[in-house]
């Protein structure tokens, strides 16, 4: 059956909704669910939903039979309880795991609670992570066996594990946290496999292990069928993820600067990755919840590809994939448009600077033969996250208008790879500035080929409102126009002030202004503190969320 894409069709023959967000939304100013999980015998739903916009989330069980609802509210107070909006379930109904957040609102306790349908709930304090550097999560393994607490840094990790299948109890650490050595873990068949930057190898690199507490002695390196190691952790290769099913790995990760996905199969050794035709694009796995599957479902799109959910079957991934899910776009035709994967060298004389660019192809035609025209560039840059060259409907009226649209895949990001985000060539720390370096010479690239500086505008948020409050500081002259989301501009004031929500730990992707060398640095690129007086800026719209957790309106 094809959905015809009304809100009255199911989109799956015999669907039941379980949660419409829509209600919940109703009467209120802001609505965004955080987690929704079914309980093992499908009769309950745990869900957490935030009214605020403020990222604090209260938690409700919905009875799927009855319809009756059960908020949770704090221990002994009347009032709802106010977490993460981190919530799953134990082994079974009798116990939900859920997250709270400190006064700067850092996730950093993890509680059990049972008897949850009572007035007087049973709650645990399992773990708590008291050094505000580092943020914690919880979940538990596809495969239900264990409980993970994960406290990390961007540059160091901690992982405990409780099984379920035992009484509640204290939790034991895999491996202690060792500076700058970050790692994860799912498990599968008594076995830990756990992706990991240990001996400093410039990516993550796949290892297993026995599932027991403290074994980092006994991990290895995972072997491919010709008994080479399967990731090695090495320049070429960053791996993101990893998701353990009953026959197979699945490794999520970029190879050139484009998200892959691996399947390996356990039994044979076999690693083989998913090929797509689109050289530029987007694809990751989908929420997997079954352990013993024989497939998985794979979301894809591109820069003129609407996202797709894709079945592949893993016994054979090249073959008979399958479109479960395609995204309607009302009178969009794909033939008319053409997306490039281009890279730009930067001012150091070394570095390729990656860019995806989407236009409609009669545009770069004109381009091509001499002509100019409008161009948008977008960037971020931060935090090893990466800007994917993905689908967006909200773009298409730019390039109908007949603008082309760029994205500046520069160095403080994870494109390439650890090395892109990390010091001594990243864009982190006293590296900050090769980010705006890159911004500036992709833009000058975009002038000497496409366009002209009044023609030129450019976009960021957040972080990258920071990107471009910076590059706008360094080259007022090449931009008309500039786009700051919710900006990160006043970064050493803030970074000074540890009472500040989430200051703390942002001294791990900054530096600490409170060290000399720091300070200085910072001063050298924060936007508020070197605005140029007689120059002609960009005309800026900058733009502030009231309840925003990360950068406050003022």
């Amino acid at each position: 059956m094809q959905w015809d894409g009304s809100k009255e069709t199911p989109i799956l023959p015999g669907e039941e909704v379980y949660l419409d967000v829509n209600l919940l939304a109703e009467n209120k100013s802001y609505c965004s669910l955080g987690a929704a999980q079914i309980s093992p015998s499908q009769k309950y739903l745990a869900y957490s939903v935030d009214y605020t916009g403020d990222e604090t989330y209260e938690v409700h069980v919905r009875d799927l039979e009855t319809g009756k609802e059960y908020p949770l509210n704090a221990v002994g107070e009347k009032k709802l309880l106010e977490t993460s909006g981190n919530v799953f379930w134990g082994k079974d109904e009798s116990t939900l795991f859920y997250m709270t957040m400190d006064e700067t609102h850092r996730p950093y306790r993890f509680y059990s609670r049972q008897e949850w349908q009572s007035d007087a709930p049973v709650d645990k304090l399992l773990k708590e992570e008291l050094d505000d550097v580092y943020w914690s999560h919880a979940h538990k393994s596809l495969d239900e066996q264990y409980v993970f607490f994960e406290t990390a840094s961007s540059e160091t990790s901690e992982i405990w594990f409780m099984k379920l299948d035992e009484e509640i109890s204290d939790l034991k650490c895999i491996a202690p946290r060792r500076t700058k050595v970050l790692y994860e873990v799912d498990h599968r068949h008594g076995d830990w496999w756990i992706w990991t930057n240990v001996d400093s190898s410039p990516n993550m690199k796949l290892m297993k292990a026995p599932a027991k507490a403290d074994r980092a002695s006994e991990w290895e390196l995972v072997l491919d069928a010709d008994g080479n190691p399967a990731f090695d952790g090495s320049i070429e290769t960053a791996l993101d993820s990893v998701t353990a099913l009953d026959s197979h790995i699945v490794v999520e990760g970029r190879h050139g600067g484009i998200p892959r996905i691996w399947l390996y199969e356990i039994e044979s050794k076999k690693l083989e990755r998913l090929e797509f035709d689109e050289p530029a694009h987007d694809v990751g796995m989908g929420v997997q919840y079954e352990f013993d599957t024989k497939s998985i479902a794979v979301g894809y799109d591109s820069l003129v590809t609407p996202p797709q959910t894709i079945e592949v079957p893993l016994a054979s991934p090249s073959e008979g994939r399958r479109v479960l899910k395609s995204k309607q776009v009302p009178g969009y035709n794909k033939e008319l448009y053409g997306c490039d994967r281009l890279h730009v060298r930067s001012r150091d004389g070394k570095t390729d600077i990656p860019i995806s660019v989407v236009y409609r192809k009669d545009v770069m035609e004109k381009v091509k033969a001499g002509g100019k025209a409008p161009t948008h560039l977008y960037g971020y840059g931060s935090y090893g996250s990466c800007c994917e060259a993905d689908f967006s409907s909200t773009r298409l009226p730019l390039l109908e208008r007949g603008m082309i649209y760029v994205i500046a895949h520069i160095r403080g990001g994870g494109e390439m790879g650890r090395s892109w985000y990390e010091e001594p060539n990243g864009g982190k720390y006293l590296c900050k500035k090769n980010t705006f370096f890159d911004f500036c010479d992709v833009a000058k690239y975009l002038v000497e080929h496409w366009t002209t500086p009044k023609m030129l505008s450019c976009e960021g948020r957040s972080a990258g409102g920071m990107l471009i409050g910076s590059s706008i500081n360094l080259e007022p002259e090449l931009f008309r126009v500039a786009i700051l989301g919710v900006p990160f501009v006043d970064v050493v004031s803030t970074m000074l002030d540890a009472s500040i929500p989430l200051t703390a730990g942002e001294w791990v992707e900054w530096g600490n202004p409170n060290e000399e060398n720091y300070f200085q640095y910072m001063m050298e690129y924060s936007p508020m503190n070197n605005v140029k007086s007689g120059v002609q800026y960009p005309s800026c719209w900058l733009t502030g969320g009231l309840h925003d957790p990360r950068v406050q309106y003022w």
